[in-house]
């Protein structure tokens, strides 16, 4: 199932009148994004409050983590009537490096065509995933390096290790506590033979749940 999420935010313009961000802070909720989501959806409603329209307003995300993907950073509306009120979406995927249970803010900023400005803050936070996945090894096959990835939906001990078939460890590549989230590590083949290989993935909370997942892969000179 494709998760995604929408948030609605209100924005409130008035000729005349300068409004501080502190304001849009107070009482501010914090919106959760699912892990590694697309066509998240943010919905502006940009309301007029004055009795004279405003034309060419420009709405645009001024400032967002690197991990937050903008289809159209940049959007605008040509006329705004005396008391109106008009949505303003903005689509965005979430890349699946983005840190989790960290708080992080999109930052609208709407300008007129006077020069007057609003902003606006939005508090987010990326939530864990669902469930731990080794994913496949790129490339595969591979000569002589190749990325392994993993995902964990909470803080674990994590061991990382490459076997040939005989079950003989050939390198260990992580050995360590690690954050939920995503996680990447590569492994420099150049001294092993052509052939077979598996990655074992090892992961154990602190309340004693294990996992164990384990992938082929296949180094070919």
């Amino acid at each position: 199932m494709m998760m995604k999420r929408i948030v609605r935010i209100s924005m409130l313009l008035g000729l005349g009148c300068v409004v501080p961000l502190s304001p849009f802070l107070r009482a501010q909720t914090v919106h959760q994004l699912p892990f590694a989501s697309s066509q998240n959806t943010v919905e502006l409603t940009v309301a007029n409050e004055s009795t004279v329209p405003l034309t060419r307003l420009a709405i645009h995300l001024s400032s967002a983590p690197s991990w937050v993907l903008v289809a159209q950073p940049k959007q605008s509306l040509a006329l705004l009537k005396p008391r109106q009120e008009l949505p303003v979406l903005f689509s965005f995927s979430v890349d699946k490096s983005a840190p989790v249970n960290k708080e992080e803010r999109l930052v609208f900023t709407i300008s007129t065509e006077e020069g007057e400005q609003r902003i606006k803050e939005i508090r987010i936070v990326v939530t864990p995933p669902e469930r731990i996945e080794l994913f496949p090894n790129y490339p595969n096959p591979f000569n002589p390096t190749t990325t392994l990835s993993y995902q964990l939906p909470m803080p674990a001990k994590v061991t990382l290790k490459v076997f040939n078939l005989l079950g003989q460890e050939v390198a260990t590549l992580i050995d360590e506590e690690q954050r939920a989230g995503y996680h990447q590590s590569t492994w420099s083949a150049a001294h092993a033979a052509s052939g077979v290989y598996v990655a074992q993935l090892v992961a154990t909370t602190v309340d004693g749940a294990h996992w164990t997942m384990r992938r082929a892969m296949v180094l070919l000179r």
